[in-house]
């Protein structure tokens, strides 16, 4: 199991919806987990997402967490991915950074 923890400039809500857009997904989620939908769970505290991929051992339960600052943090915890998997958790909250920089200049 692989662990990494990023914190974003940006609401909660805009991070969690960035990170469960199906539009948005194959930009930061890694590729085994594309086709599986995720479970959320919206608790305004603690947004919660995760995805269990149909034919692997691939998970990947993604938690955002309001901060003080009015932005929030990212935990991804990712399972699969072998020797690489910390790599790839590091990568996957990089891109998805990204994605929620990206949406908030769009909007």
């Amino acid at each position: 199991m692989a662990y990494a923890e990023r914190g974003v400039s940006a609401p909660p809500e805009v991070a969690f919806n960035t990170a469960t857009d199906p539009d948005r997904i194959s930009a930061w989620l890694p590729e085994p987990l594309l086709s599986a939908d995720p479970a959320r769970d919206g608790d305004p505290q603690q947004m919660r997402a995760r995805w269990d991929a149909r034919h692997s051992d691939w998970t990947a339960e993604l938690r955002v967490e309001s901060t003080d600052a009015g932005g929030c943090r990212l935990r991804l915890e990712l399972g699969g991915g072998g020797d690489d998997a910390d790599q790839l958790a590091d990568e996957a909250l990089t891109n998805l950074a990204r994605e929620v920089a990206d949406n908030l200049q769009a909007g």
